[in-house]
């Protein structure tokens, strides 16, 4: 994990600082509205305390006197100057809120850009509904930060301190009053913050944690329904949802604090600093003028205070979020092409396994030592029982994990010293999990090689017998597919993944199991297809359905992470080893 998960004994993130001025970096590109908004705040501060100071001379100069025409044209030119103010503040919010978009839009671009560099083994070890929560709950908290407690940040920090100097300057006496009573306020504010920062970031962790859960929940509505497991997954998600509860209870507990402490303090500040400059008028002569303008200000000092306190609630689930994307974009991507990679082009698909050894974990091994041959246009399937490893040599061919030991090469180059680009633009993958994106069905063939003509979209439908249904949909190569093209049966979509995979005429093809989620009569139409579309190509097939892979120019048939029998159908038959005992399985299984 990144830094930012990392805690000290307080409770404080380590990264909190660090995460403030990632913070502004993103706010940074935008300097020059960032000045202006910085302007506009402060005439907004200005024109607000200058407002408030223009109570001394209208008692004393105008009220106490009973002038009536100075009175009215000092009015009006009081009301022009709030007038400037709230035109300025007006201005200020629209440019915030423009800034703020544009700095989550940055944010969430770099966190999409991060994850599409991310190694496959990122997102087989997180919750894919806690990534999104990233996208959505966290970068809402962000935004919600900077469109409205930036400024206000801003503008309570300057306003106190230009309230500090007018008062400073009306009665040192009273201003020193108003200050015995600050560092309390502070005190106070720093020990709720202590206490309520940690559980901010908690309660973020355990939203993620529950739209994780909720994502699985919904997309395995089917599972739990036929198994009759509804109570217990209710049961499940009541305990993470209380734990997100009292995770929120207490963050919000100890957030809420805040805003009543302080304002319990500016009211009793205010009522000594009233004491004391009622004594100041009657025995020392200060004006009646500068006590109402002094009070006004005393109530504007703890005004700020306050909302800091009522804004701590956003900045801390802000921090809490942004800590969490930036634990994504710090995340290592995939390792880079070496310095001297070179590109593969127009290879022909000779693909070898030298001593391959591999495990997903260090301390498990599944590969021991695997060594294969295929020479171009070759067909070789791969057999055996559930976690043998067939898989996970097709997954090493394209880099989506990297071997500890041996080598693989293609056409004689080792696939480590070639660019991953152009190593799996050679190969086309299909697995037995479909997978359909948001789009017309033309698209979603054509996702395959982008450039495809409508022409070759089509020919690759013929070819892999997925144009007969496509001409039944509604709208043919033009329907819409949603919701990973559910309006489809299984058998149909898998027919469109395999389409995809025929568009892209790669030089290699790997195909998962990739017809076991078709009835038989699909298999026999798409077989031909396949066979047609593995001409020439040198093709690796995992198959359970033995009756695919008769025709495979060498089977290879795998136990424990090794090779144990190879040879075609009739010599593996003949041998009467494990496959020959597969084989009677499936066709004799009496």
């Amino acid at each position: 994990m990144a830094h930012g998960d990392q805690m000290n004994h307080s409770g404080k993130p380590k990264e909190g600082r660090k995460t403030f001025f990632r913070l502004l970096s993103y706010l940074a590109c935008d300097k020059s509205l960032l000045f202006v908004i910085g302007f506009l705040i402060i005439i907004g501060i200005v024109t607000s305390l200058l407002g408030s100071y223009m109570i001394r001379p209208i008692i004393n100069d105008y009220i106490i006197p009973g002038d009536y025409n100075g009175l009215v044209r000092i009015l009006l030119i009081l009301g022009g100057i709030y007038l400037v103010g709230v035109v300025a503040v007006y201005i200020q919010y629209i440019l915030l809120n423009k800034i703020g978009q544009r700095t989550v839009t940055r944010m969430r671009t770099d966190l999409f850009g991060k994850m599409e560099h991310l190694p496959i083994k990122y997102f087989d070890t997180h919750q894919h509904g806690d990534l999104m929560s990233r996208y959505t709950n966290d970068i809402d908290r962000i935004s919600d930060a900077l469109t409205d407690s930036l400024s206000d940040i801003l503008s309570s920090a300057l306003t106190l301190i230009g309230i500090f100097c007018l008062m400073l300057y009306i009665s040192p006496i009273l201003t020193l009053v108003v200050l015995i009573t600050v560092p309390v306020m502070f005190l106070f504010a720093r020990l709720i913050v202590s206490r309520s920062r940690r559980y901010f970031k908690a309660q973020q962790e355990s939203l993620g944690n529950i739209n994780g859960y909720i994502e699985e929940m919904i997309s395995g509505q089917k599972v739990i329904k036929v198994f009759g497991h509804e109570e217990k997954v209710e049961a499940d998600f009541d305990i993470q949802n209380r734990d997100l509860r009292d995770k929120s209870l207490k963050a919000q507990f100890y957030s809420g604090l805040m805003m009543p402490v302080m304002q319990n303090l500016n009211t009793l500040n205010y009522v000594i600093i009233t004491i004391v400059g009622a004594l100041l008028a009657i025995y020392r002569g200060f004006d009646v003028g500068g006590l109402a303008a002094f009070l006004q200000y005393s109530r504007q000092f703890g005004r700020p205070i306050n909302e800091l306190a009522s804004l701590y609630n956003n900045i801390q689930a802000a921090f809490a979020g942004a800590e969490r994307i930036f634990q994504i974009i710090d995340e290592a991507p995939e390792e880079a092409d070496i310095p001297d990679a070179v590109e593969l082009k127009g290879i022909k698909g000779d693909v070898e396994m030298k001593n391959v050894v591999f495990g997903y974990k260090p301390e498990k091994t599944i590969l021991k030592g695997v060594s294969m041959h295929a020479l171009p246009g070759c067909k070789i399937a791969l057999v055996g029982a559930t976690g043998a490893g067939k898989t996970t040599i097709l997954n090493l061919l394209p880099r989506f994990f990297d071997i500890r030991e041996g080598e693989i090469t293609i056409d004689g180059h080792p696939i480590n010293r070639v660019t991953r680009n152009s190593l799996r633009q050679s190969m086309a993958i299909v697995l037995q999990d479909t997978h359909l994106f948001t789009g017309t069905v033309r698209e979603n063939i054509r996702f395959g090689r982008l450039e495809a003509t409508d022409e070759e979209v089509m020919e690759a439908a013929k070819l892999t017998a997925a144009h007969s249904f496509i001409k039944r949909l509604p709208h043919g190569y033009d329907t819409l597919l949603e919701n990973d093209g559910a309006n489809l049966s299984q058998g149909q979509r898998q027919l469109l993944n395999i389409a995809r995979a025929a568009v892209a005429d790669p030089s290699i093809l790997l195909l998962d199991e990739a017809t076991s989620n078709i009835d038989t009569r699909s298999e026999i139409l798409i077989q031909k297809g396949l066979d047609k579309l593995m001409e020439g190509r040198t093709s690796l097939i995992i198959a359970h359905r033995l009756s695919t892979i008769r025709n495979a120019d060498l089977i290879l048939v795998l136990e424990q992470g090794q090779i144990i029998e190879q040879g075609s159908h009739d010599e593996l038959i003949r041998l009467k080893g494990k496959y020959f005992t597969l084989n009677q399985e499936q066709f004799n299984p009496h």
